[in-house]
């Protein structure tokens, strides 16, 4: 799973980068995570608010440090979608039918 942080280094960026990492590690996910800090790459995301948190080039999360609990979703779902099951519609279960993007 490829997990990307994007923000332009301030210290909710980090700590997001650091949670993400913490989580992962205490349950056992591989997870190949990066920090992206270029403003032009971080507008292409559409991401106007950071931290954002693109799992798989699909954006989750913008705005504010996400909690542990949201992480490990994340994180468990991405074992979930394996298989190819992706019956929530979208990465966070919201209303995109065609699997887009995020809510």
């Amino acid at each position: 799973m490829e997990i990307k942080v994007l923000g332009t280094g301030c210290a909710n960026c980090k700590n997001t980068f650091d949670l993400i990492a913490k989580t992962a590690e205490e349950l056992g996910v591989t997870v190949a995570l990066e920090k992206i800090e270029d403003l032009p790459i971080i507008m292409q995301y559409g991401v106007m608010t950071t931290p954002g948190v693109v799992i798989d080039e699909k954006v989750v999360h913008a705005g504010g440090i996400p909690d542990s609990a949201t992480i490990k979703e994340w994180l468990a779902g991405a074992t979930d979608n394996v298989s190819g099951d992706n019956k929530a519609g979208g990465c966070c279960g919201g209303s995109d039918n065609n699997n887009n993007g995020c809510c």
